[in-house]
């Protein structure tokens, strides 16, 4: 795979709020989005990206995810500690590093975030800005081991996607629990045995690497499907057969996380596919198909829409949380038993459970109907010049600014001065945007952005319902500020763009405490 190249949850709508309660409710928020202290493995599922081979197959990648094992180094494992909120196992073609490493161990936040600490999570993305913290990633724990070069300057070094990977694309992690002795065990193996590459797109790929580490837990949980991946071994056929192997184990306390791609500047990726599906879904398939192979393509049609079948989206949105699983179970085994009095209570709970995490239609709707008033507002303060400003903000932001990373780990945002504005200084962390050093201006607008992103996009691309509506919460919060300057998108594009900052300290030791609750 390529790296992105270096140009480039149910709740009615809130009313308005000070800013302390709004910093209270986004680290409520934080508290439930951040994965629980248990003992768990799962399989990560990332969505495509249109660059190398991803955009012909629509693969994506396949990791592990690992909740009581955190990196020792990022080429060994070890338990966590107290607080820290396990790690992500994957392979690719090459780490790039100064060994053919066939695996590198980073932790959760860095690795969905590109942060230790998830307060500290930017509320926009763009290259350069995961070029920074990928750069501190680096410096911090890959100094013994990427020294070439090559390791330190390639931009499309493949270590770089063990970092902030919701910049380019969305996850969804499918997680069961495990046991004590299963971890030490696989902690044991992995740190005895010889990490050396042997990867091979047909046989030993990322998704192959992902079953044999499941299946060392559990025998048989993930396998190929070999009719419609043509004998490989894909990501979306391990997260489809671990899936199907955790809703026939009751015991395994099932649920799916998802984690979507951050609002910004980087294109958009993509729903992972299967082989069969590529070829009958894809318009770029689809007349080489009819000339090649037009005899052939109604078999894979035929094969995909009934055997391979498989949407991460309604499996985050069906398992939720531990709870959601154990509700469909029981709403099973109330049909079986034509208890029909049961089965709507437990249907009714389900749905709950599930708008609780996801929202409905008309929640969402009320969230635009009310966001085209704050738009409104902000036109008459002249806070945004019109609502096609809020579009171009982020561009602007990538353009106009230089980011950094303060020794807290927060992001910050520096524009220079031009002859109509002063220097400016932006929070962009979601615990820092309205900081007495942040721009009060910069900062409504930026959550515009932010807001009218995640309202724009489609479920797998969106926020859950707890996420977004602290958001919303801050964004409330800023209105209520009600700044005057006007920020003006267009002309302050044209800013140049400052020189690079000197060295800055790397973040804190410090471990994230927040953790994630299944309810």
């Amino acid at each position: 795979m390529n790296h992105t190249p270096n140009a480039v949850r149910a709740c009615s709508i809130k009313p308005v709020v000070s800013t302390r309660a709004a910093f209270v409710m986004a680290s409520l928020a934080f508290l439930f989005m951040s994965l629980p202290v248990r003992a768990d493995v799962g399989v990560v599922l990332g969505e495509t990206l249109d660059l190398g081979a991803e955009r012909i197959t629509g693969s994506g990648h396949s990791a592990v995810y690992l909740s009581r094992i955190c990196p020792a180094s990022p080429v060994k494992m070890r338990l966590c500690l107290p607080g820290e909120n396990g790690s992500v196992l994957s392979s690719y073609q090459s780490l790039d590093e100064d060994q053919p490493f066939e695996w590198n161990i980073a932790p959760l936040n860095v690795f969905v975030y590109g942060v230790e600490n998830p307060q500290n999570r930017p509320l926009f993305a763009t290259a350069s800005l995961k070029n920074l913290l990928e750069d501190n990633y680096r410096r911090k724990y890959l100094a013994a081991i990427c020294t070439n070069n090559d390791c330190i300057n390639n931009r499309d070094a493949n270590w770089r996607y063990m970092v902030g990977a919701t910049f380019e694309r969305g996850l969804y992690v499918f997680v069961i629990r495990t046991t004590l002795e299963q971890d030490i065990e696989l902690i044991n193996r992995f740190n005895s045995h010889a990490n050396i590459s042997h990867f091979n797109g047909v046989t030993q790929n990322c998704a192959d690497f992902t079953r044999t580490v499941v299946n060392s837990y559990f025998p048989g949980a993930t396998h190929r499907d070999l009719l419609n991946d043509f004998g490989m071994t894909s990501p979306k056929a391990v997260a489809r057969s671990f899936t199907k192997y955790a809703e026939r184990h009751p015991e395994a306390e099932y649920r799916v996380y998802h984690f979507p791609q951050m609002p910004g500047t980087i294109k958009r990726s993509t729903e992972v596919r299967a082989g069969t599906e590529q070829l009958y879904r894809s318009k770029k398939w689809l007349v080489p198909m009819l000339i090649v192979a037009n005899h052939e393509l109604p078999f894979f049609a035929a094969s995909y829409l009934i055997t391979g079948r498989f949407n991460p989206q309604r499996e985050a949105e069906q398992h939720p949380t531990i709870e959601a699983t154990q509700i469909r179970y029981e709403l099973a085994a109330a049909k079986s038993g034509n208890d029909d009095d049961r089965v709507e209570q437990l249907k009714t709970r389900h749905v709950s459970e599930i708008e609780r995490g996801v929202g409905t239609p008309e929640q969402w709707k009320k969230y635009r109907e009310e966001f085209r008033g704050v738009v409104n507002d902000a036109i008459r303060s002249e806070i945004i010049a019109n609502e096609a400003a809020i579009d171009r903000f982020f561009k602007f932001l990538d353009q106009s600014g230089r980011p950094m990373l303060d020794r807290d780990g927060a992001l910050w945002m520096n524009l220079p001065a031009t002859a109509d504005t002063p220097a400016m200084r932006l929070g962009i962390s979601a615990n820092n945007v309205f900081t007495p050093d942040s721009d009060s201006r910069l900062a409504y607008a930026l959550i515009l952005a932010h807001v009218r992103g995640e309202l724009k996009s489609p479920p797998h691309s969106r926020e859950s319902m707890p996420e977004f509506t602290a958001v919303w919460s801050l964004l409330l919060s800023a209105q209520e500020r009600n700044a005057t300057t006007p920020i003006d998108g267009r002309r302050a594009q044209e800013r140049a763009v400052p020189e690079p900052p000197t060295s800055r300290e790397p973040v804190s030791d410090k471990v994230s405490a927040i953790q994630r609750g299944d309810d």
